[in-house]
Protein backbone atom coordinates (compact mmCIF):
# COMPACT_ATOMS: atom_id res chain seq x y z
CA UNK A 1 0.00 0.00 0.00
CA UNK A 2 0.91 3.61 -1.01
CA UNK A 3 -0.28 6.95 -0.30
CA UNK A 4 -0.16 9.82 -2.66
CA UNK A 5 -1.42 11.97 0.80
CA UNK A 6 -3.26 10.81 3.89
CA UNK A 7 -6.21 10.67 2.62
CA UNK A 8 -5.45 8.40 -0.88
CA UNK A 9 -4.87 4.84 -0.56
CA UNK A 10 -3.22 2.95 -3.19
CA UNK A 11 -3.36 -0.70 -3.07
CA UNK A 12 -2.45 -3.46 -5.98
CA UNK A 13 -4.41 -6.25 -6.74
CA UNK A 14 -7.14 -6.32 -3.96
CA UNK A 15 -8.38 -4.18 -0.59
CA UNK A 16 -6.67 -5.47 2.67
CA UNK A 17 -8.01 -7.57 4.93
CA UNK A 18 -10.28 -6.41 7.61
CA UNK A 19 -11.85 -2.52 6.39
CA UNK A 20 -14.86 -1.70 7.46
CA UNK A 21 -16.93 1.20 4.98
CA UNK A 22 -20.48 0.37 7.38
CA UNK A 23 -23.33 0.18 5.61
CA UNK A 24 -22.62 2.77 2.05
CA UNK A 25 -19.48 2.43 0.25
CA UNK A 26 -19.13 5.18 -2.44
CA UNK A 27 -17.45 3.19 -5.90
CA UNK A 28 -16.11 4.66 -8.85
CA UNK A 29 -14.28 3.21 -11.56
CA UNK A 30 -11.25 3.99 -14.21
CA UNK A 31 -11.00 2.49 -17.20
CA UNK A 32 -8.89 2.56 -20.52
CA UNK A 33 -11.98 4.17 -22.48
CA UNK A 34 -15.73 3.77 -22.68
CA UNK A 35 -16.08 0.63 -24.88
CA UNK A 36 -17.43 -2.25 -22.74
CA UNK A 37 -16.52 -5.06 -25.53
CA UNK A 38 -12.85 -3.19 -25.87
CA UNK A 39 -11.68 -1.81 -22.71
CA UNK A 40 -10.19 -2.61 -19.32
CA UNK A 41 -10.74 -1.62 -15.78
CA UNK A 42 -7.77 -0.28 -14.37
CA UNK A 43 -8.77 0.84 -11.11
CA UNK A 44 -11.50 0.88 -8.85
CA UNK A 45 -11.97 3.29 -5.92
CA UNK A 46 -14.18 3.18 -2.62
CA UNK A 47 -14.58 5.31 0.23
CA UNK A 48 -16.86 5.13 3.20
CA UNK A 49 -17.70 8.97 3.68
CA UNK A 50 -15.33 9.42 5.86
CA UNK A 51 -12.69 11.70 3.60
CA UNK A 52 -10.43 8.73 2.77
CA UNK A 53 -10.14 7.16 -0.49
CA UNK A 54 -9.02 3.28 -1.22
CA UNK A 55 -7.80 2.70 -4.59
CA UNK A 56 -7.16 -0.20 -6.08
CA UNK A 57 -5.23 -0.96 -9.60
CA UNK A 58 -5.64 -3.67 -11.70
CA UNK A 59 -2.66 -5.23 -13.64
CA UNK A 60 -4.11 -6.49 -17.16
CA UNK A 61 -6.09 -9.40 -17.02
CA UNK A 62 -5.69 -9.61 -13.33
CA UNK A 63 -8.87 -9.39 -11.45
CA UNK A 64 -8.62 -12.16 -8.27
CA UNK A 65 -9.36 -9.66 -5.66
CA UNK A 66 -11.24 -11.36 -3.06
CA UNK A 67 -11.34 -8.61 -0.28
CA UNK A 68 -12.94 -6.14 -2.61
CA UNK A 69 -15.38 -8.67 -4.20
CA UNK A 70 -16.44 -9.03 -0.55
CA UNK A 71 -17.36 -5.37 -0.42
CA UNK A 72 -18.93 -4.54 -3.68
CA UNK A 73 -21.15 -8.11 -3.56
CA UNK A 74 -22.00 -7.74 0.30
CA UNK A 75 -26.44 -7.27 0.39
CA UNK A 76 -25.95 -5.58 3.86
CA UNK A 77 -23.98 -2.58 1.90
CA UNK A 78 -25.58 -0.31 -0.29
CA UNK A 79 -23.04 0.72 -3.30
CA UNK A 80 -23.30 4.39 -4.20
CA UNK A 81 -22.42 5.19 -7.80
CA UNK A 82 -22.22 8.10 -10.00
CA UNK A 83 -23.50 6.53 -13.57
CA UNK A 84 -24.34 3.26 -11.70
CA UNK A 85 -24.65 1.57 -15.48
CA UNK A 86 -21.55 1.94 -16.33
CA UNK A 87 -19.31 1.29 -13.68
CA UNK A 88 -21.40 -1.67 -12.63
CA UNK A 89 -21.01 -3.29 -16.17
CA UNK A 90 -17.22 -3.25 -16.35
CA UNK A 91 -17.45 -4.94 -12.57
CA UNK A 92 -19.53 -7.64 -14.17
CA UNK A 93 -18.01 -7.80 -16.92
CA UNK A 94 -13.96 -8.35 -15.92
CA UNK A 95 -15.02 -9.45 -12.30
CA UNK A 96 -18.04 -11.33 -13.09
CA UNK A 97 -19.67 -9.99 -9.95
CA UNK A 98 -23.61 -8.28 -9.78
CA UNK A 99 -23.47 -4.58 -7.17
CA UNK A 100 -26.66 -5.03 -5.19
CA UNK A 101 -28.12 -3.04 -3.38
CA UNK A 102 -27.38 -0.04 -5.32
CA UNK A 103 -27.66 3.75 -5.24
CA UNK A 104 -26.94 6.11 -8.30
CA UNK A 105 -26.69 9.74 -7.97
CA UNK A 106 -26.83 10.40 -11.53
CA UNK A 107 -30.24 8.97 -11.70
CA UNK A 108 -31.24 10.20 -8.25
CA UNK A 109 -30.33 13.78 -9.78
CA UNK A 110 -32.07 13.56 -12.74
CA UNK A 111 -35.32 12.41 -10.98
CA UNK A 112 -35.38 15.16 -8.67
CA UNK A 113 -33.57 17.96 -10.19
CA UNK A 114 -35.90 18.21 -13.01
CA UNK A 115 -35.04 22.17 -13.17
CA UNK A 116 -31.73 21.44 -14.09
CA UNK A 117 -30.21 20.19 -17.86
CA UNK A 118 -26.57 18.86 -16.38
CA UNK A 119 -26.30 15.94 -14.17
CA UNK A 120 -22.95 15.54 -14.11
CA UNK A 121 -20.95 15.15 -10.79
CA UNK A 122 -18.70 18.31 -11.09
CA UNK A 123 -22.38 19.62 -11.64
CA UNK A 124 -23.86 18.14 -8.22
CA UNK A 125 -20.86 19.02 -6.01
CA UNK A 126 -21.23 22.82 -7.00
CA UNK A 127 -24.53 23.33 -6.45
CA UNK A 128 -25.32 20.63 -3.61
CA UNK A 129 -21.90 21.11 -1.95
CA UNK A 130 -20.15 23.93 -2.46
CA UNK A 131 -17.22 21.97 -4.15
CA UNK A 132 -15.56 22.38 -7.57
CA UNK A 133 -14.45 19.41 -8.46
CA UNK A 134 -11.01 19.51 -11.00
CA UNK A 135 -11.47 17.81 -14.19
CA UNK A 136 -7.95 17.97 -16.17
CA UNK A 137 -7.34 13.84 -15.49
CA UNK A 138 -10.40 12.92 -16.73
CA UNK A 139 -8.57 11.63 -19.97
CA UNK A 140 -5.54 10.29 -18.70
CA UNK A 141 -3.75 6.95 -19.19
CA UNK A 142 -5.27 4.92 -16.37
CA UNK A 143 -3.43 1.77 -17.32
CA UNK A 144 0.04 3.20 -16.54
CA UNK A 145 1.74 0.83 -13.97
CA UNK A 146 2.58 4.05 -12.01
CA UNK A 147 -0.39 6.20 -11.42
CA UNK A 148 1.17 9.92 -10.66
CA UNK A 149 -0.43 11.65 -7.82
CA UNK A 150 -2.44 14.21 -9.63
CA UNK A 151 -4.41 10.81 -11.27
CA UNK A 152 -4.83 9.34 -7.67
CA UNK A 153 -6.20 12.68 -6.13
CA UNK A 154 -8.90 13.04 -9.50
CA UNK A 155 -9.74 9.29 -8.59
CA UNK A 156 -11.01 10.03 -4.92
CA UNK A 157 -12.58 13.10 -5.83
CA UNK A 158 -15.01 10.87 -7.73
CA UNK A 159 -15.99 8.92 -4.65
CA UNK A 160 -15.05 11.36 -1.56
CA UNK A 161 -18.31 13.28 -2.13
CA UNK A 162 -21.27 11.22 -3.24
CA UNK A 163 -22.44 10.09 0.45
CA UNK A 164 -23.17 13.89 1.12
CA UNK A 165 -24.89 13.89 -2.52
CA UNK A 166 -27.31 11.38 -1.56
CA UNK A 167 -28.17 13.09 1.72
CA UNK A 168 -29.06 15.99 -0.12
CA UNK A 169 -30.55 14.32 -3.20
CA UNK A 170 -32.85 12.03 -1.20
CA UNK A 171 -34.28 15.09 0.59
CA UNK A 172 -35.41 16.22 -2.58
CA UNK A 173 -36.84 12.82 -3.72
CA UNK A 174 -38.23 12.26 -0.75
CA UNK A 175 -40.13 16.08 -0.86
CA UNK A 176 -41.28 15.48 -4.31
CA UNK A 177 -42.45 12.28 -3.86
CA UNK A 178 -40.15 10.73 -6.01
CA UNK A 179 -38.31 7.87 -3.03
CA UNK A 180 -40.39 5.29 -4.75
CA UNK A 181 -39.32 5.45 -8.11
CA UNK A 182 -35.92 6.36 -7.71
CA UNK A 183 -35.38 2.76 -5.87
CA UNK A 184 -37.04 1.13 -8.79
CA UNK A 185 -34.86 2.27 -10.85
CA UNK A 186 -31.86 1.41 -8.94
CA UNK A 187 -33.26 -2.08 -8.86
CA UNK A 188 -33.55 -2.00 -12.72
CA UNK A 189 -30.02 -0.81 -13.21
CA UNK A 190 -29.00 -4.95 -12.67
CA UNK A 191 -31.00 -5.80 -15.99
CA UNK A 192 -30.17 -2.46 -17.57
CA UNK A 193 -26.26 -4.03 -17.33
CA UNK A 194 -27.51 -7.35 -18.58
CA UNK A 195 -28.95 -5.51 -21.77
CA UNK A 196 -25.68 -3.11 -22.25
CA UNK A 197 -23.95 -6.43 -22.30
CA UNK A 198 -26.32 -8.44 -24.05
CA UNK A 199 -25.71 -6.03 -27.11
CA UNK A 200 -28.26 -3.77 -26.73
CA UNK A 201 -26.41 -1.15 -25.11
CA UNK A 202 -27.18 1.91 -28.12
CA UNK A 203 -31.09 0.70 -28.08
CA UNK A 204 -33.98 2.02 -26.33
CA UNK A 205 -36.03 -1.17 -26.44
CA UNK A 206 -38.78 0.84 -25.01
CA UNK A 207 -39.52 3.26 -27.91
CA UNK A 208 -42.31 2.67 -30.73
Amino acid sequence: MTQANPSVQLHRGDLPPGLDFGDSVAVDTETMGLKLSRDRLCLAQLSAGDGICHLVQFEPGRYDAPNLVAVLTDPSVTKLFHFARFDMAMLRRHMGIACAPVYCTKIASRLARTYASSHGLKDLCRELLGIDLAKEQQSSDWGDPTLTEAQMTYAAQDVLHLHALRRHLDEILAREGRTELADACFRFLQWRVDLDLGGWDEDDIFAH
